[in-house]
């Protein structure tokens, strides 16, 4: 066998020893994925030992150096990882803004003590992160944010506001751009990471129309965050910003978790009846386009891995990303017929349905609009002229 093929046979080998039963069913509900973090319950013992089987191999980051709590796998290799995930439909360990949105930026901008020490416990699931970007009067504008951060000497002492920040009532730590100089606009913003037990923090749940509570508003009342917790440079936070929003928006696509959208045809024809030819011509169509948008990730990774990358392709995977997942949703309303639009008994684990087709409206607001992801396609890859 050549080596990667070894790579395959010695992963395939241990996923079956170490996989347990209950992580190769698909997830049902929020319940089954696991955040981590200081106070994260843990559903069940499986999903405990699966957390920690792969954090103590590096798994739950395999394309992380060891150093910094990954296995240290080649592209080649993180690529054999995920398919062989994929083939026995085995669950993420973790699922953590820290390793896909704040890792990459720590990677890239961080000092070897910050990767170290933020780097270790987002891997091993112990910190769980969230990110404070949006304010009410700055969304998609995000340089006109106001939060701001006092110079104290030893400290910034930080007072403001964030909102639509995802799960900050269970998060242990925040990653945060805040104004530094308020007299430079581009390049007066900070990259700042902090303890939502800080003194100072507090957060609000915002409900939605779904009827649950993802999206907080968030408040900082004299926050105290010592000097070194600054990642890149004072007043540079932008680059770190912008270089983020890139992964959160492959995030949002669901490029890491593609089996989410694909097969969803022989999914839902093992679950619900199809006698609807026109609903299957459907699933087949959202199965065909959900394959080739896997295959254009495919395709992107591999550019950016020989330095060909376009810094617009996120833009496309998130809109893409987006699109597909309010189909997906779609049909699954359009196959439960009447009962998916049932709220509240036990037999519909309380409306999952109708509340997860709901919560996908906001796929294409969050992590910016569509209207601005098209804008930025147009602008950096098709080179349209302006209106």
């Amino acid at each position: 066998m050549s080596e990667i093929e070894q790579f395959r046979a010695g992963i395939r080998a241990w996923l079956e020893a170490n996989c347990p039963a209950e992580m190769r069913e698909p997830v049902k509900d929020e319940n089954d994925v696991c955040w981590g973090g200081r106070h994260f319950v843990f559903k069940s013992l499986a999903q405990k030992a699966w957390l920690e089987a792969c954090a103590a191999k590096g798994y739950t980051v395999p394309d992380w150096p060891e150093a910094y709590g990954g296995a240290g796998m080649s592209p080649a290799q993180a690529k054999v990882w995920r398919e062989e995930m994929g083939r026995i439909g085995a669950r993420m360990p973790l699922s953590s803004f820290g390793i896909w949105m704040l890792g990459p930026a720590l990677l890239k901008f961080g000092t070897e003590e910050q990767k170290v020490h933020y780097l270790n416990p987002i891997a091993r699931g112990e910190i769980r992160w969230c990110q404070g970007y949006s304010e009410p009067g700055s969304g998609s504008d995000l340089v006109s944010l106001q939060t701001f951060g006092e110079d104290m000497g030893d400290h910034w002492s930080v007072s403001g506001q964030k909102v639509w920040t995802s799960y900050a009532d269970k998060a242990d730590w925040i990653f945060c751009l805040v104004r530094t100089d308020k007299a430079n606009k581009y390049q007066g913003i900070s990259f700042l990471l902090f303890d939502m037990e800080t003194p100072g923090v507090t957060t609000r749940p915002i409900k939605l129309i779904s009827g649950n509570s993802p999206f907080c508003e968030t408040f900082f009342d004299n926050v105290a965050v010592p000097k070194h917790q600054i990642v890149g440079a004072l007043n540079r936070g932008w680059d770190v910003a912008k270089y983020l929003l890139g992964h959160e928006r492959e995030m949002i696509s669901g490029a890491g978790n593609a089996d989410r959208l694909t097969t969803i045809g022989a999914t839902m024809a093992r679950t619900v009846g199809l006698d609807d030819p026109l609903l299957r011509a459907d699933l087949a169509l959202f199965d065909v386009d959900a394959l080739a948008f896997s295959a254009m990730g495919e395709k992107f990774l591999d550019e950016v891995k020989v330095g060909r990358g376009n810094p617009a392709q996120p833009n496309m995977m998130k809109y893409a990303g987006t699109e597909l997942n309010k189909r997906r949703h779609e049909l699954l309303m359009a196959a439960g017929g009447s009962r998916a639009l049932e709220w509240d008994s036990e037999e519909t684990a309380g409306g999952a349905a109708a509340r997860g087709w709901l919560r996908t409206k906001a796929n294409s607001i969050e992590g910016g609009t569509s209207e601005v992801m098209l804008n930025v396609i147009a602008k950096r890859i098709l080179d349209l002229p302006g209106a």
